[in-house]
């Protein structure tokens, strides 16, 4: 099944090259590269996270953080950073995430592999 998704994968590409959409092709693998991963660390004063090489890199004083609840997105939510209804989401696999609420009101989801082990850090050091 895999090696049929990869000779899939394999005539897109080249499909795109045939038809003169080289720029957007290299557009579109550097964002990929750019957003394989996502860090999220959190030290003693504070949350922060960030894309691939470190861009873009957000961080929040743990002292703002009021909550830290486990949420399930859905596939209408997808991947990327945008805006949600629940705040911002950052995410770039999966559908579990964190969604933290600020002092402020302010929310935002972080995408996480384990979200039940984010929220439970978060919430221990609030």
């Amino acid at each position: 099944m895999m090696g049929l998704i990869t000779v899939g994968l394999i005539y897109a590409v080249i499909g795109i090259f045939q038809h003169g959409s080289i720029g957007a092709t290299i557009a579109l693998f550097i964002v990929a590269y750019f957003f394989r991963s996502m860090t999220i660390e959190i030290s003693d004063m504070e949350l922060k996270w960030y894309f691939g090489f470190g861009f873009p890199r957000k961080r929040v004083p743990l002292s703002e953080v009021v909550s830290a609840e486990v949420v399930r997105n859905s596939a209408w939510n997808g991947w990327g950073i945008h805006f949600t209804s629940r705040g911002w989401l950052y995410n770039v696999s999966g559908y579990g995430a964190v969604c933290v609420t600020l002092r402020n009101g302010k929310r935002f989801c972080l995408g996480s592999d384990e979200p039940e082990a984010l929220a439970r850090e978060l919430v221990k050091l609030q």
